[in-house]
């Protein structure tokens, strides 16, 4: 864990004087940012696992379940006024391991006051496949928050790793040479494999996003929380007009 910590920060630093001397990076697969801003106010996107794990039992109920009634307990309390969409990846199998990995669909563009439109998304999607973390993490970038200018925040929630032969660390890597506009939270649910959480870890920390690891739904509730930064919304609802 230390040894992948010290080379993002190395990257990080790296990237940074590289900038600072003028030098301009390409955009890799396209993954340009668009000239059009509809909105500069902040965009949630979450990006959720309905892969096959998911359907495993923890303290007595599938985590599929405990992570969409916690869902159901949060989103109500968003601010109407913030945007936010659904991704899901893996609720899909297909014929081949190149459809199971392409396994990734926007269930709910990102619009402000969407929050009961993704609590009914919800209950509609079921775990079945693999985990293209990497992939959904392309997708999102390329084309859900297209139009889109200002802050652009994934929330990832995964119960594994990727398996579908790729990084989402290595793509984050290479994405904030010339993308300084996408935090990603990530939230491992569940997740005791130390390679995971590590590739895991590093595509939170090297977009200075927030990494959290839950192991209940306590916890998972908690992490929600505090990536949404509800407890700063509640406290600027109650203090009194002067």
């Amino acid at each position: 864990m230390k040894n992948i910590l010290f080379f993002i920060l190395i990257f990080i630093v790296s990237s940074t004087i590289t900038f600072a001397n003028g030098y301009s990076v390409h955009s890799p697969e396209n993954l340009s940012k668009s000239s059009l801003n509809f909105d500069s106010g902040e965009k949630i996107l979450f990006i959720l696992d309905f892969s096959n794990s998911m359907s495993e039992y923890l303290d007595g109920s599938r985590k599929v379940d405990l992570m969409i009634s916690t869902l159901k307990s949060i989103l109500p309390n968003i601010n109407p006024n913030t945007s936010i969409g659904l991704r899901v990846y893996g609720h899909k199998m297909g014929f081949t391991p190149y459809d199971a990995c392409h396994a990734s669909t926007l269930i709910n563009p990102i619009s402000a006051g969407n929050s009961k439109s993704v609590i009914s998304s919800l209950s509609e999607v079921k775990p079945t496949g693999m985990t293209p973390i990497t992939y959904s993490l392309k997708q999102a970038i390329r084309y859900d928050f297209m139009g889109y200018n200002g802050k652009k925040h994934i929330i990832l929630l995964t119960d594994g790793g990727e398996n579908c032969d790729e990084s989402p660390c290595k793509f984050v890597m290479e994405l904030i040479k010339f993308r300084k506009d996408v935090i990603i939270d990530v939230i491992a649910f569940n997740i005791a494999d130390e390679d995971d959480l590590e590739q895991l870890e590093c595509t939170s920390l090297v977009t200075s996003g927030k990494f959290y690891s839950a192991n209940t739904a306590a916890e998972l509730a908690k992490s929600l929380n505090s990536s949404l930064d509800m407890k700063k919304e509640v406290q600027a609802r109650i203090i009194p007009n002067p």
